[in-house]
């Protein structure tokens, strides 16, 4: 024990068995590489068990580096004893050697051209998107003599046009024969630095919330680590922007257009000092030009980075602050110290987005990738890549290219005017899917009739892409045209212009452009909803929601592609890391995640570890409670949860247990609608009032910003009523599964003394969303998944109705059903883990559902609690004869651990 504490000298305390397991574990896992999965159960420290084990591997990887390089450099480099050294590690240091000393060049390649792919062009097909080339659209009375010159798109050619051809990632927009960098371009234009990127081994660690890696930064800065490596903490822009001005637009997808907009604007600047300079000379872009203050002065970026280098591991607040303090952009900041990093920390999106890890520059190759909180990992993955746009979106982008097109189509070249005829072909297609217009092909009459709802209903992509007649537009090009010509910012400032001087009806009272109506968002959404249209038939589904009344307002109409299948995602990752690791409290059943993950790797050479908890087993008190104190049994399913009966003798549980249970409570309801139900009905019967006699009460806001504000309140009252000067002892605390406060909060200690699960919490059988991904898990295994569901679920189509979604969850019997339950189970688990934090700690968790409940002799496979994780099924109490034997247990369990605990 002693030598592997020596070994894990870094940590900061004397480590637990299952700590020192779990870190060997890591390690050994580092060593061989490919995909592994760990589980630990929250509050037994597997942050700091991650932080202590990976960076001491790669510490020692760096050590054997060195010698390797020395012995290179000496001429032993061919020598025999050599052939037990990985041959990744050989592969990683040859490469260092071979790259540190060249510079950075591009290299001119070739597009591979797409076999028996329609050049690109406009359908004509019924009529219904034919363009009449001499037809003109009315500007709206803008005058055309204008001086709109910097609105116009420079000449834009394909590859076969005129022979030109791509470099990779590069525009074919010229000014006087320099060229101008592209609108792909700006995300990662302000990362790079003038030196040359050295090439090192990395530990990328990414969770789901900022907050959690803020956590991660403050575990890491116990340890001696912080000291020795560099670590780089990033975020969103939301989270790091210091621009008070872009700030107060408040939404993310505001904040990030507008950064990107005072890039544009550096760009114009640079483009401005090209076009003087002339074709002959070299030119230099300057970061002085940026119109965001913040980024004014490269001088204060390069001291920001000095700063960071020198002090020990900042997290997101530090930078920050630091930013602040310097009058410099914190955002590009820590990006441009993502080179020399040997500890990247980041965020979910930032590092299994591909479009995120290239813009972000972030290189995998042979380098290790810790994914936390990785228990719902192939839903959040496949969700990335899930693609929306609503029809006031639609609208406002298709209003704009036309009058973007009436406007400068007689200066426009013959590509730019071919793409942008197809752009409005597609905008009107879409629209008229929506707006069930006149002229929709046969087979979206047929999905539609096939759905209880014409409302919501789903298709295949090529069914989607025939029924509007658009299946023989070449997409990928039409993306690439996006992505390259400028187009959205083109058309985007031109908007803008002609809705100024109109007053256009996207622009609010305050005469703000709406977030929805952004054309900038709109023209993204538009282009993310066109990539995703490439992808295989089989790899999604296509939701068509139209415009329609609902109890809470008006629904407004959107597309949305709904990624299924995470394989092909989840592999770009895997080949190119040498290790990639599943971390999380409730990591099983794992068979599942192997399957929609990386189904080619066998379940045998799965790496798989799982521990225990660290406390003793009289800390915890598991109860089914399957009856409530009038005798009233307990069933919370879709059916009877919303029962006055049911409602009320939930109250009655509630005020018992305010007597028995000290400090703080934590009740779990299935979703805000019922939290909501349930509040109002004990607001309305006095249930509500009688409990606030024992205990105050709080619930989870909407908002994720309230929800830290509502926590410091629930802590401030727990920390005074506790303490005996008032009549009530402590707080309730009415949370939501699946919102902020099952996901990432810790209640350790008072703060959590007993959690109440009410009911089982299954998703809704009327998402759409979701019974298509059960459909397709249901049909995995099969040799074509997409016909297999085909098969299986032949004539059943998704459309939001409650019945239909209750028949096709009937009509699973094998993986479908399991991934649903385990839905169910994952966050009842991840709910009720947030109590016991420490060995010291303890809690009283109650199951309020009679299904809940078992005989433990006659418990099928099948139950619920086979799904609880090992330290709480261990300790469980399936089956009580009443509610009295409960109180019982809980004055008994709550008495006992108040003693232990004062000794």
């Amino acid at each position: 024990m002693k030598e592997e504490e020596a070994k894990f000298g870094a940590f900061p305390y004397k480590p637990y068995s299952i700590q020192i397991d779990f870190m060997n574990a890591l390690y050994d896992y580092l060593d061989k590489g490919g995909v592994s999965i760990l589980e630990s159960p929250t509050g037994t420290g597997k942050t700091l068990s991650i932080i202590c084990s990976a960076l001491q591997w790669l510490l020692d990887q760096r050590e054997k580096q060195k010698f390797v390089a020395i012995d290179n450099s000496l001429g032993g480099g061919n020598d025999d004893d050599d052939d037990d050294e990985p041959d990744w590690m050989r592969e990683f240091v040859v490469k260092v050697d071979k790259t540190e000393p060249k510079k950075r060049i591009s290299i001119k390649t070739k597009k591979e051209k797409k076999k028996n792919k329609p050049v690109l062009g406009v359908c004509n097909k019924g009529g219904m998107n034919t363009l009449c080339q001499d037809s003109t659209i009315s500007n709206d009375g803008i005058d055309q003599n204008d001086d709109d010159d910097e609105f116009l798109l420079e000449d834009y050619e394909t590859e076969d046009e005129e022979g030109v051809i791509l470099s990779a990632g590069k525009t074919k927009r010229k000014a006087n024969g320099v060229s101008i960098p592209s609108s792909s371009d700006e995300e990662s234009e302000l990362d790079g630095s003038d030196e040359e990127e050295e090439k090192r081994l990395k530990v990328y660690f990414c969770s789901r919330t900022h907050s959690q890696l803020s956590q991660f930064i403050k575990e890491l800065r116990k340890t001696a680590f912080t000291k020795e490596i560099l670590a780089v903490c990033l975020g969103s822009r939301k989270i790091f922007c210091i621009n008070e001005e872009v700030l107060r637009l408040g939404s993310s997808t505001r904040i990030n257009e507008r950064c990107l907009e005072l890039q544009k604007n550096k760009k114009k600047n640079d483009v401005s000092k090209i076009k003087n300079l002339g074709t002959e000379k070299r030119v230099r872009q300057t970061k002085a030009s940026s119109c965001c203050p913040m980024l004014r002065k490269h001088k204060l970026q390069r001291e920001f980075k000095e700063e960071m280098s020198q002090q020990d591991a900042l997290d997101i607040e530090d930078l920050v602050a630091l930013g602040k303090s310097m009058g410099t952009c914190p955002y590009y900041g820590s990006r441009s110290m993502l080179p020399k990093a040997d500890l990247v920390v980041l965020p979910y999106q930032s590092l299994l987005s591909k479009s995120s890890r290239e813009a972000l520059g972030l290189d995998l190759k042979n380098n290790i990738v810790i994914i936390d909180e990785a228990h719902n990992l192939a839903d959040s993955l496949i969700r990335m890549y899930d693609a929306k746009i609503t029809l006031l979106q639609l609208q406002h982008v298709h209003s704009h290219i036309q009058k973007y097109f009436a406007r400068f189509r007689s200066l426009l070249g013959p590509g730019n005017r071919r793409y942008i005829q197809t752009l409005m072909v597609l905008t009107r297609a879409f629209l008229q899917s929506l707006q069930n217009e006149e002229g929709c092909a046969t087979a979206l009459k047929i999905a539609e009739n096939g759905a209880k709802s014409a409302s919501d209903f789903s298709m295949a992509i090529n069914d989607f892409l025939f029924s509007l007649n658009i299946d023989n537009i070449n997409l990928i090009k039409l993306v690439q045209y996006i992505k390259q010509s400028n187009i959205i910012h083109k058309v985007n400032g031109y908007g803008d212009k002609v809705a100024s001087l109109q007053k256009g009806s996207e622009f609010n009272d305050k005469g703000q452009i709406s977030e929805e109506g952004s054309t900038l968002s709109g023209f993204r959404a538009l282009a993310d909803m066109l990539m995703a249209l490439t992808n295989n038939d089989g790899d999604g589904r296509v939701i068509i929601s139209r415009k329609r009344p609902t109890s809470s307002g008006q629904q407004e109409g959107y597309l949305k592609y709904v990624m299924l299948t995470g394989e092909k995602v989840f592999s770009e990752i895997a080949d190119e890391a040498h290790a990639v690791i599943l971390a999380g409290g409730t990591m099983q059943p794992i068979e599942e995640t192997r399957e929609r993950l990386f189904p080619w790797l066998a379940s045998e050479k799965l790496q798989f570890f799982s521990c225990g908890h660290i406390v003793p087993r009289e800390s915890i008190l598991p109860v089914a409670v399957t009856r409530g104190p009038s005798g009233q049994t307990f069933d919370f399913s879709y059916s009877s949860r919303s029962s006055p009966i049911m409602i009320e003798e939930l109250g009655r549980l509630l005020c018992n247990l305010a007597t028995v249970v000290p400090e703080g409570i934590v009740v779990f309801f299935s979703s805000f609608e019922y939290e909501g139900q349930v509040y109002d009905t004990w607001s309305t019967s006095g249930v509500l009032e009688r409990i606030m006699k024992k205990k105050h009460i709080f619930r989870e806001p909407r908002k994720n910003t309230d929800v830290d504000h509502v926590l410091q309140k629930y802590k401030m009252a727990i920390d005074t009523l506790s303490s005996g000067s008032t009549s009530q002892t402590g707080a309730i605390l009415l949370a939501v599964v699946g919102g902020k406060i099952s996901e990432g909060i810790n209640f350790s200690d008072g703060m959590g003394r007993c959690i109440v699960m009410v009911g089982l919490p299954y998703p809704s059988p009327s998402d759409i969303e979701l019974l298509e991904r059960i459909k397709h898990i249901e049909a995995l295994g099969l040799q074509n998944s997409a016909k297999g569901n085909k098969i299986l679920f032949d004539g059943v189509s998704c459309d939001g109705n409650v019945e239909t979604g209750f028949n096709i969850l009937r009509s699973c019997k094998h993986r479908g059903k399991e991934y649903y339950e385990n839905l169910c189970m994952k966050a009842v688990n991840q709910s009720i883990g947030r109590a016991i934090r420490h060995i010291n700690d303890y809690a009283a968790i109650l199951l309020v559902d009679n299904r809940y409940g078992f005989d433990p002799s006659k418990r099928s496979a099948a139950h619920p609690s086979c799904k609880l994780p090992q330290w709480i099924k261990d300790s469980l109490i399936p089956t009580t004869n009443n509610y009295g034997e409960v109180h019982r247990l809980l004055h008994q369990f709550f008495k006992t651990n108040k003693i232990r605990a004062s000794t």
